[in-house]
């Protein structure tokens, strides 16, 4: 091999160019890194008398997905191990990885990183809520409250047909920006009423919910919805501040129908 390599003239000089050009190419690429640091809340229950701390984190933007849970990830899976979080579709569906980016609760893998490297990052688990480790938040209370409005059709009667309960298209549309809500809990963590009485407010999420089955057609338990609704805190400590549609990854708008909630019982 060497031998067919020397007998040839220019062979060297040509494998020297290319040399050359390959290390201008690496030069270029490091010099071309937009790095950018994340700072992310780290808190581990096993060593509890270790406070809560921000831990700061560099990424090369040009070696990342353009969303914040393609860094989180790359962090996880290239910097550290330990780092903690939910998530699951990666397409904003299913609501896991739900947490405080920049300031705002939204989900993870539909928040776009903000490009400008001379800005940190920082992420926090959702606010007001018990953290079971670093972004993973506590929601076993958000899903006893959605549990408490019976979140499923109720009827005395079976169709007269035995088969399905039927609704019309126009009963259908009502339930357009209801029934998208994913449970993600964006809205009732940014709310300051469910911060300051989530023991007994429900908040926005689950009364977006109830409205859903107080307006289904095809529901037959309409006055015992009402009824549980109907006293001083799981409705009434909403103040219309709105933070809940402002922050809503799927865009939907629980504020709305919480007054549409309270414009029934007000007529009952």
């Amino acid at each position: 091999m060497f031998k067919s390599i020397i007998s040839k003239p220019g062979v060297f000089t040509s494998l020297s160019h290319k040399v050359t050009a390959r290390s201008l190419a690496t030069a270029a690429s490091s010099e071309g890194q937009r790095l950018k640091k994340f700072q992310i809340y780290r808190w581990n229950p096993d060593t509890p008398e270790v406070q809560p701390k921000m831990q700061t984190y560099e990424i090369d933007l040009n070696q990342c997905g353009p969303m914040v849970l393609d860094a989180i990830l790359k962090i996880k899976n290239e910097q550290d191990a330990t780092l903690t979080f939910r998530r699951s579709c990666r397409e904003g569906i299913c609501g896991s990885c739900a947490m405080n980016i920049g300031g705002t609760n939204t989900l993870a893998c539909l928040c776009r990183i903000d490009t400008d490297t001379s800005k940190d990052l920082k992420i926090y688990p959702l606010p007001h809520m018990f953290v079971v480790r670093d972004l993973v938040p506590d929601l076993t209370h958000f899903y006893k409250q959605y549990k408490s409005i019976q979140p499923y059709l109720q009827r005395d009667n079976a169709p007269a047909d035995g088969r399905e309960n039927l609704q019309s298209i126009e009963d259908r549309a009502k339930l357009d920006g209801l029934y998208e809500c994913i449970l993600c809990a964006c809205c009732s963590t940014s709310c300051p009423s469910y911060w300051w009485n989530q023991q007994q407010y429900l908040g926005p999420a689950v009364l977006m919910q109830a409205y859903r089955w107080l307006i289904d057609s095809r529901d037959e338990a309409s006055h015992q919805r009402k009824e549980m609704l109907q006293n001083s805190m799981s409705l009434y400590r909403c103040h219309t501040i709105m933070n809940c549609a402002k922050t809503c990854p799927k865009g939907l708008n629980p504020g709305k129908a919480i007054a549409e909630i309270k414009k029934q019982l007000a007529f009952e």
